[in-house]
Formats: C-alpha cells, structure tokens, sequence
C-alpha cells in the first residue's frame, strides 16, 4: 500500500527534516492558498487535495495556515470547535479526511518552533478519543479476531449505510431481490453473489474486511491519526492530558505488541509519541482506578518496550533505549523496570558496538541514567561482559558528539565509586592513563577515577592485580 502521510509534492534539494518530522515536511511548492482552502473544507479546492487517497500537506502550506489567523480561529472558535470531532466520529470518508487534513496542518509544529496559535488538547473536548476511535477501528479490522470473543457493535458510522470507503455497491455485494425459478439460474446466481441481508455492511466480516481498498483507506486514516497524536505529543501543554488519558496509552502499548503485524509507520509514530511523554509517564496508570478499555498491565507495558529495544530496526532500538532512560527517571517506575535490568544492560552493551553513532548515543543515554538508580544497577552494569570495553572504545575514539563521550566519562565513574567494581576496573587502568594524557576535555574526570582506583586508603584493603602487578 502506499501511504502518503508525510509526504507531499515539491521541489527538492531541502534542508533535512528534524527528528520526529515525517521526511518531505521541509520542502513544498506554492499551492499554500490551495491547501489552505482544503483544510477548512472549501468546496471550490483543488481536485488533487480531495481525492481518494489522504493527503498530508506542506510545511509551506502549514505555514501560511498559521499564519492566516482567521482560518485557525475558524477552525478552534467556540461556536466551531466541535466540527472536527464530529466529522471524525461520523465515519464518513470524505468528513474523516477533512478532519485529518486540517489537525494535520495545525498539529504540525516544528521542535524549536514557540508559537502562540498552537493546539492545546483542551480546548477541543473529546478530540483525542475521537482520534484513538479512528485507529481502533482500524486495529479491529487488521488484527485477527479472537474467535471466543463475541462479534464487536459497530459505532463508527453506524447511522449510514454507506461510508464512502472502499468500493461500496450494494447492487454487487448483497440482493434483496426475488430468487429465481429454476436450479440452473440459482447455481449461476450464487457463483457471482452471495445474497446477504442489509446487516451485512455492519457486521465484522462484512465489507471493511473485504473490500481491500476500503482497507488500505481505514490504514492511511489510522496512520493520520497517529502521526497527529504524536504532533500533538510534541506540545508541552498536552502532556499532562495524553499521560493521564489511561486510553491513549493502552492504545500505544498495545500498538508496541503488535509491532510484527502492524504498520511500520503507525509503530514508529507511537512509539515517539512516547518517547516525547516519557518525561512525566507514570505507569502505575494502568493498575488505577481509571476505566480501562484495553487490557494493559505495568509488566505488559515494559513487554511491550523491550520487545521494540530487541527489534533488527534502528530507530525502532534507538527510541525504545532511549524511551527507558527517561521513563526510570520517575522513581515511581523503577519498581517495573527492575526486574528486566539484566535483559536492558545486555542489549544497551550489544548497542554501544553497532557502527551507528545515534545507537550508541541512545545507549550511553540510557546508561547514563539507569547506572544513576542504585547500586545494585551500577554492579550489574560493571560485571556485564565487554561493558567497560565499550564504553572506553567511545571515549578514545572518540565520538562525534562530545556530550556523549562526557556521559560516558560520568558513567565510568559511577561504576568506580563501587568499591566491589574495583576488580573489573583495575584491568583497564593503563587505559584510563592514557585517556588521562591524551584526552584533555575528560582528564579530570579520569583523574578522579585513577585516584579512586589507587589512591583512596578505604580502597588498599582489598587485594587486586593491576596492570604493574598486585597491590595490597
């Protein structure tokens, strides 16, 4: 299927697109009226805005949207700011993609960009449900049915026979039509079509099922909707609403589970969602006393994270690593990471010597952190198989951005501060030396972990063997 969410025409030769940014956002072509008349539903637009197929615009048509108050305020006012919730509950194509085109454009924030006219969740009440709904429906007709679990009501565009999605004719799906009088026109009848009643089009093997274009159009829908909820992620004062919105986030673990067997895009636009409310997440969420519509428990959730830091693809690891260093930030959620540490440090160590340098800053990031929670953490980290080896590998070859080498100092001396590491440490003294003469933004901090290794009298009671020989 081709999915054309966050990609748009235009010239090329532009700068590269931020992180979190779907790639084609920084360029565009002169057509700002044009977009500017289809978001807010214009019926003179351009026909190549309203098509079948969902289209995401500009960062040049975005711009001139912002910049045209009339339209936002329009848009967002009191009298009006319930339309787009209920275009996207009507379940009808052409008002589902008017709504996604326009909270596309004005969800669509640049990371640096402090603008007034944002889009705070709420001050439009009901439009992050609406928006989970529009990917639960697709989730319902993409993943496979529990065949004990009872047929599921339909409530997206219930009140319409046809929704615009897909091929819909009735006249080739179902026949209320008399049947005909011989065997011979029964048979001919039946191979061409099966009769069906009018309940057909509601049911769950009906015609989102098997229609495969009325599919590939719910996918790009749901895709949408992610993609603005995680813009909408990237905007400080919505944070407090997505991370309390017990829904959402069972949405997005659950999105995380199946991530074998659902969209490439839809995964990676969850998963950043989280990795932007990380910071203030709180897991015990899902064992509250707020309604659940998703079965998600604390350990189903880290499950869910360890299975995007295991996975082959880069940004995939990357944002899962760097999901778990800020989320044991919280004390609140080291009581669930804990019990996986051991799995967490193998894999950030097995990161640490991939040739990516965004792996190994993701990693060092995490380890940062995670080696910051108790000793217990900082002893797992030391005694971990070619840990230490990597860590100096960083520091002396050295990275290309300096922050991370300096973490990666601060790490090595957290490790020593534990006077049970000294063994593990001791092995590489003659490296920390030459760390010490050669690499001058870090010499301090290796002098410090030189003194702590030989130096400090509460650390000569223990017998060990350094490079010169043993030392009592």
């Amino acid at each position: 299927m081709q999915k054309q969410t966050g990609k748009s025409g235009g010239s090329g030769g532009g700068t590269p697109a931020k992180r979190g940014r779907p790639f084609g956002s920084t360029t565009g072509s002169g057509a700002a009226a044009a977009a500017a008349a289809a978001a807010v539903g214009d019926p003179g637009a351009p026909a190549a805005l309203v098509g079948p197929s969902l289209q995401v615009l500009s960062a040049l048509s975005a711009l001139a949207i912002w910049q045209d108050s009339y339209v936002y305020f329009w848009l967002f006012s009191d009298q009006n700011n319930k339309r787009i919730v209920l275009a996207l509950q009507s379940g009808l194509k052409s008002e589902i993609l008017w709504a996604l085109n326009a909270l596309t454009v004005l969800s669509f924030k640049e990371k640096d960009d402090f603008r007034r006219d944002t889009t705070p969740l709420t001050k439009v009440p009901g439009l992050l449900d609406a928006l989970l709904q529009v990917i639960d429906e697709w989730r319902d007709i993409a993943m496979p049915r529990d065949p004990l679990k009872p047929s599921r009501v339909r409530t997206l565009g219930a009140n319409t026979t046809l929704s615009g999605f897909g091929q819909e004719n009735m006249e080739k799906v179902y026949s209320d039509t008399g049947t005909a009088s011989n065997d011979q026109s029964k048979t001919e009848e039946s191979s061409v079509t099966k009769k069906r009643t009018a309940s057909f089009w509601f049911d769950e093997d009906g015609l989102f099922n098997n229609d495969d274009e009325g599919r590939a159009e719910r996918q790009q829908c749901a895709i949408a909707a992610s993609n603005i909820i995680r813009n909408f992620s990237f905007m400080p004062e919505n944070e407090t609403i997505m991370v309390q919105h017990r829904h959402c986030l069972e949405t997005v673990f659950q999105c995380l589970e199946d991530q074998n067997r659902e969209d490439d895009e839809l995964i990676t636009n969850m998963l950043e969602t989280l990795v932007n409310l990380a910071p203030v997440l709180d897991l015990r969420i899902f064992s509250s006393s707020k309604p659940s519509f998703i079965k998600m428990t604390e350990k189903g959730a880290v499950h869910a994270i360890m299975g995007m830091l295991s996975s082959s693809v880069k940004p995939w690891h990357c944002a899962a690593a760097e999901l778990i260093g800020r989320l044991i930030i919280n004390p609140d959620n080291e009581s669930f990471l804990l019990p996986v540490i051991p799995q967490i440090y193998k894999r950030l160590v097995d990161l640490l010597s991939v040739p990516a340098y965004d792996a190994q800053a993701a990693a060092v990031s995490a380890l940062y952190n995670v080696a910051e929670v108790n000793m217990d953490c900082r002893l797992k980290l030391a005694s971990e198989r070619w840990a230490v080896d990597r860590l100096l590998k960083i520091v002396k070859t050295p990275h290309p951005v300096p922050e991370v080498c300096r973490k990666t100092s601060m790490i090595l001396e957290s490790l020593v501060s534990e006077p049970q590491n000294r063994m593990h440490l001791l092995v590489h003294e003659n490296t920390f030396a030459e760390i010490l003469t050669t690499e001058g933004k870090y010499s301090d901090t290796f002098a410090r972990i030189l003194y702590e290794l030989t130096a400090r009298p509460s650390n000569k009671v223990t017998s060990g063997h350094a490079i010169w020989g043993n030392i009592n």
